[in-house]
């Protein structure tokens, strides 16, 4: 099978004994450990780097506690690329695993894309966990985000097999078409002027021709491997579910045998909300209304003193009506629920809102809709590195050696801040920023309906009658309600003569790994055993036929 978008070499490398598919060798005890260390700081091993970020993959996703699945060793074989869509500026990296025990007689391969904005292991923890025990390949994509991060100052990023290099000394993984060396880091998703999200969907089907393509390479005497005569399951968390769903509509040619998406941010034409809205509108309103008191036992709902400022801040801004404390809690309570917010939800987004993970997402997401550079990222913000003494400084050698493992996608993280050019008001420091984020959704700028027109770009199309589709997704959700995504994508199809199945799980929230912070473990439960869960029916429901 062809795969003339790569745009690299492919590498292949072998990972056996102690270094397998799965955890990198560290099993389950090792993945709940520290991290795992590098002999030199400074220049990490590609294996150094590859186990380091597998276990910030498994970290990041999942609770290690509460998997409901094993954690085997796996055995195999590893093909990584750059690869590029017709008109990207920048590639997104692929991957593709294949267990020595690689299945024959069922042939099946499982393509995924990263949660979040995640790096390329950024699936591990629901796509690999439960495909490579069963025999089949997996293939990745990190959907043209990931921690390809790249250091302005000293025009260094990432190269294929995760190392830091120069640019022109090597291909790197993402370099700005336009920047300076002041100004800070690019990050892929934010900078790289492709708007990816609009490409997700494309991203995972270039993903499963590199998956087949390599299962030829791997596996000759199985040769060909086609989609007809290979089992395709596409399957996705948050992020990586969208790209599923956009896939699912893109999918003219049948290659896809079953989707399966868990807690996706997806767009639907005509319902529900999307992820830009909703989230600077609670980003917003939400300190001012998680005041009520029937959100006293959320955890992190009354963490961080600086949201008492809020209600009056958005009174003198005009954005609330009322005058006293308990009004204006009152008043952005009603216009969350008037907007389609329920209590579980909005309890479920106070972490969110405490860990100013709103004000992150809108930096990062109203740059790469308004496609803009490294330079002139929306509000005046910019990504940079700080001293001890938290202000500005150049990235160190260490720092830079290990984003491509430790870095999520979406700074801040990894020794990378989000920083704002305008000082900011000590009482309630991310109100300008979220304000200039919010005008870019409700205003008429250019800007704004640069970003609106990017946004809508990114909507799903109806997908083919007979492509079985799973949705999981949890009801207490605040970051991704239900009600703005999944309810309104499955309405829709129904709507349209399909029958997906659906599970909505009460007591889930978005983030399993912050299932170990106080408060959350006795009132979430986890969701990724029922993204197995429902791989588990797709399975059955494929091998019926």
């Amino acid at each position: 099978m062809s795969s003339e978008f790569l745009t690299s070499p492919v590498r292949e490398t072998a990972h056996r004994g102690d270094d397998d598919l799965l955890s990198a060798g560290l099993g389950l005890p090792g993945l709940r450990g520290a991290a795992s260390a590098f002999a030199d700081a400074i220049a990490p091993t590609p294996a150094e780097l590859r186990r380091r970020a597998i276990q910030s993959a498994w970290k990041g996703i999942a609770h290690l506690d509460q998997l409901g699945i094993g954690i085997a060793t796996v055995p195999g074989r590893e093909y990584q690329a750059f690869a590029k869509l017709p008109n990207a500026r920048s590639p997104h990296r692929v991957l593709v695993q294949v267990p020595d025990a690689f299945d024959a007689k069922a042939r099946c391969l499982v393509v995924t894309a990263s949660s979040g904005s995640r790096g390329i292991y950024g699936a591990i923890a629901l796509a690999g966990a439960w495909a490579l025990p069963r025999g089949c390949a997996v293939a990745y994509t990190d959907k043209g985000a990931g921690s390809g991060y790249f250091d302005c100052a000293s025009a260094t990023g990432v190269a294929l097999d995760g190392t830091c290099a120069v640019a022109g000394d090597a291909q790197l993984e993402f370099v700005p078409a336009v920047y300076t060396a002041d100004a800070g880091i690019a990050v892929k998703h934010a900078h790289s002027a492709d708007n990816p999200e609009g490409d997700w969907g494309r991203h995972l089907l270039q993903a499963a021709a590199f998956g087949l393509s390599m299962l030829n390479d791997a596996l000759p005497q199985l040769a060909p491997f086609t989609p007809q005569n290979t089992r395709i399951i596409a399957v996705g968390l948050s992020n990586g579910g969208t790209a599923v769903l956009q896939a699912a509509g893109l999918d003219d040619d049948g290659w896809l045998d079953a989707a399966v998406a868990v807690a996706p941010n997806v767009n639907v034409p005509g319902h529900g909300r999307a992820l830009y809205d909703y989230a600077t509108e609670a980003a917003l309103l939400l300190p001012c209304a998680l005041a009520n008191a029937r959100f006293d036992d959320a955890p992190f709902a009354r963490a961080t003193p600086t949201w008492a400022a809020r209600g009056a801040n958005l009174h003198a801004a005009g954005v609330l009506h009322s005058a006293s404390a308990n009004a204006q809690s009152t008043e952005a309570l009603e216009r969350l629920h008037a907007d389609g917010w329920s209590d579980a939800a909005l309890a479920g987004a106070a972490c969110v809102t405490a860990f100013d993970l709103w004000r992150a997402f809108a930096a990062t997401y109203a740059s790469a809709y308004t496609r803009s550079t490294v330079s002139q990222m929306p509000g005046g913000f910019r990504f940079a590195a700080h001293d001890t003494q938290g202000r500005s400084s150049a990235a160190t050698p260490t720092e830079r050696a290990a984003w491509w493992a430790d870095a999520g996608g979406i700074p801040p993280g990894a020794g990378v801040f989000l920083e704002e050019t305008e000082p900011a008001d000590t009482a309630d420091p991310a109100l300008r920023g979220l304000l200039i984020f919010r005008d870019l959704w409700t205003s008429g700028t250019v800007d704004a309906a640069r970003l609106r027109e990017s946004v809508a770009a990114a909507r799903v199309r109806l997908p083919r009658a007979d492509l079985p589709i799973w949705l999981v997704h949890g009801l207490a959700d605040g970051l991704i309600p239900a009600a703005f995504s999944s309810e309104a994508y499955v309405a829709w199809l129904r709507a349209n003569g399909r029958e997906p199945s659906y599970s909505p799980v009460p007591q889930a929230q978005h983030f399993d790994a912050f299932l170990a912070l106080p408060g959350f473990g006795k009132r979430y439960v986890p969701l990724l055993p029922r993204g197995y869960a429902a791989l588990d029916q797709a399975w059955r429901h494929i091998a019926a036929r």
